[in-house]
């Protein structure tokens, strides 16, 4: 661990010298690199900088539980707090499986404390919300999943469920409301989520959701697994979204373990990740214009985005490239005569994708039904932690390429392309530019392809490591705890998982029948969510 130095500029450093002393913490600080900074804090000096984090805009962008970090019985709650590119840590001990909730003052905490209390029956106090989350009222009471005490087996499920054991919906009421209830299961080949709308006439005022139907323990599933055999688990996470999840996973262990992954490696992998960006916003356009029927741009980029998905397989040997990562850099090479086969394929690739754009952009009808829909206000994006595409479309400048570079992101940095509206045309055209920035960014990388080998056979050691990664959503995390050679703990938490919440402050004072594309404007994973 490096030691840091307090005279830098740094955030989480200057909020560690103001709170606890530059004199007396350097001993008790851990140095992730990256500028990423941790210590274990008592319950006052929690207490204490609580609201001196919210004061000074730190976003909090993930809290998880993890048991047996420090002693073998107790629970460690891991709050990790991000501001201008800089990670504090606040690790606190907690014996009692008792907490104190800090949702009040940092939104975004809410969701996770319930998903700690599910998962390992810790008590949030002060909490505004205590209703369950990930176990729905099927799971028996007292089912703590991710306690080290439950192993993985059958259960049996609750099968006549009161009234008043329902899940609480706000309830919303007045003269002329209607509940319109929606899923979870849905017509289409969707995944399943619930969405209750409160109307006036067509009107939505009021909009809440509920998912976590098809819970996998995913994060269970990784436990007492040797790294190498966790990647696939993470590709599994979220389908379209398995080149961003293996890569955090990877990087994770690569980092406790010290292994440093050969510079060809790298290039693949980013060349992995920026198509895999490529695939899943070509679809987010085609969805997007399919609801609002325009078929003629829908079916281009349909065919554009299908394309994409058989160059990755011809590359790779699968249209979502999976099995190609492994800790340590990537399972086998591309040779060069591929590479210039996929950088011949993106001259034209381009050329039709910059048509496609024009005639959308170029489509009153198109515009009308876009512009002024699901805006998402920029106030929203600190307290939720909103990332990625929705955030850059409301005036956030947010980008783990980019404020936490990984990999050869430094060499290779992205272009920020932020707009202000925050609507649904805001989002169509940032994911347009995006489309375009990841071809070009390809195509450098592979100009400089060095030559070299792909993969480092430096094993896996113990430890902990956190990881972030920008998939196609934004801002995907990962931390990885190995223990005897084993995966201990492993926490993934996608970009869907906090972007999910800014859909019911979208939806309000548009009309149901602009849900549809409000919802695929934001191309939230149900899956990425649900682990």
């Amino acid at each position: 661990m490096a030691t840091p130095v307090f005279g830098e500029d740094d955030p989480a450093l200057t909020a560690i010298r103001e709170l606890f002393g530059a004199a007396a913490v350097p001993a008790r600080i851990a140095c992730g690199g990256n500028r990423e900074y941790s210590l274990v804090v008592s319950e006052p000096e929690f207490a204490l900088a609580i609201p001196y984090l919210a004061a000074r805009k730190f976003v909090l962008i993930s809290l998880f539980c993890v048991e047996g970090l420090y002693s073998e019985s107790g629970h460690s709650l891991q709050y990790i707090f991000e501001r201008k590119g800089s990670l504090l840590i606040l690790i606190r001990n907690i014996t009692a499986d008792r907490a104190t909730s800090i949702a009040t003052i940092f939104p975004s905490a809410s969701w996770p404390e319930r998903e700690c209390r599910d998962g390992f029956g810790i008590g949030f106090e002060g909490a505004f919300d205590t209703r369950r989350l990930v176990l729905h009222e099927t799971y028996p009471a007292g089912f703590r999943p991710l306690k080290k005490s439950f192993s993985n087996a059958p259960i049996t499920t609750v099968q006549n469920i009161s009234i008043a054991d329902e899940y609480p919906f706000r309830k919303v009421s007045g003269e002329g409301v209607y509940q319109v209830p929606v899923g979870p299961v849905h017509a289409g080949i969707i995944e399943p989520g619930h969405f209750r709308f409160s109307v006036i006439g067509e009107t939505i005022f009021n909009l809440e959701i509920r998912l976590f139907y098809t819970h996998r323990g995913i994060e269970k599933l990784a436990e007492g697994k040797i790294p190498q055999d966790c990647v696939k688990i993470a590709e599994a996470v979220s389908g379209d979204e398995s080149v961003a999840n293996a890569t955090a996973f990877c990087m994770a262990v690569e980092r406790l373990s010290g292994i440093t992954v050969p510079d060809r490696a790298w290039y693949l992998r980013t060349i992995f990740c920026e198509s895999e960006r490529i695939c899943s916003h070509l679809g987010d356009l085609a969805g997007m214009l399919t609801d609002v029927a325009f078929a003629l741009g829908a079916s281009q980029f349909a065919v554009l985005r299908e394309k994409m998905f058989r160059e990755n397989e011809r590359l790779t040997g699968s249209r979502f490239m999976r099995e190609m990562l492994c800790t340590g850099g990537v399972r086998k090479d591309v040779s060069t005569g591929e590479l210039a086969g996929l950088r011949e394929f993106l001259k034209q690739f381009r050329k039709q994708c910059r048509i496609g754009i024009s005639i959308v952009l170029s489509t009153p009808s198109v515009i009308d039904r876009f512009s002024q829909t699901g805006i998402i206000r920029k106030q929203l994006l600190r307290p939720l932690n909103i990332t990625g595409p929705a955030a850059r479309a409301s005036g956030g400048r947010v980008d783990v390429r980019v404020n936490h570079p990984y990999g050869i992101y430094d060499r290779f940095v992205p272009s920020l392309r932020p707009l202000t509206e925050g609507d649904v045309l805001a989002r169509f055209t940032v994911k347009a530019a995006e489309i375009m920035d990841s071809i070009d960014l390809i195509e450098k990388i592979i100009d400089a392809m060095p030559e070299g080998t792909v993969h480092s056979d430096d094993p896996p050691r113990d430890g902990s490591a956190l990881a972030l990664v920008e998939s196609a959503r934004g801002q995907n995390l990962c931390w990885v705890w190995i223990r005897d050679g084993k995966i201990n703990r492993y926490k993934v938490r996608t970009a869907s998982y906090c972007n999910w919440l800014a859909i019911e402050h979208a939806v309000p004072g548009n009309i149901i029948a602009d849900f549809p594309v409000i919802n695929k404007s934001l191309n939230l994973s149900y899956a990425g969510t649900d682990l």
